[in-house]
């Protein structure tokens, strides 16, 4: 056998060894984490809650309302009750169940400029952004990029 036979034989065996080697399973990306809103003026920690996702507003570019210098409240929540609550701390993302598509949650989003509740959902884009997604009578949506902050 020539060289250049031998050369091209051995590497037809390798590669071919190489294709039979099984690869590992595909790993789903995790939403767990902090992440920041599209705007990049708040971040919101998105953790499991009973096998959802449930995420919370954890950071905010400025706390503060200017017109009082106390920390930001919930004053848009419709219900009154909860609108002397600060905006640190409050539930965004609302027990998202896996929605059957791979690395989709959907649920309810809470959208704390308008004060409303709405249908939405959590989809991983890739290993550091998410869409969000939220709807009026699943016809009218928003969606927002975000990306992961740590």
């Amino acid at each position: 056998m020539t060289t250049f036979r031998l050369a091209l034989w051995l590497s037809t065996v390798v590669l071919s060894a190489i294709a039979l080697i099984p690869s590992a399973p595909a790993r789903a990306a995790d939403p767990l984490g902090t992440w920041y809103t599209a705007d990049k003026d708040s971040q919101v920690r998105i953790t499991n809650c009973g096998g959802a996702l449930c995420g919370a507003l954890v950071w905010l570019k400025e706390p503060n309302d200017p017109a009082t210098g106390r920390p930001k409240t919930d004053k848009n929540n419709a219900d009154a009750s909860k609108q002397s609550r600060p905006l640190l701390g409050i539930p965004i993302v609302l027990a998202m169940k896996p929605s059957g598509t791979p690395d989709q949650w959907s649920g309810n989003v809470y959208n704390a400029s308008d004060g409303k509740t709405y249908t939405g959902s959590f989809t991983l884009t890739g290993p550091n952004t998410a869409e969000l997604k939220g709807c009026v009578m699943s016809i009218i949506c928003k969606t927002q990029t975000w990306t992961r902050a740590n």
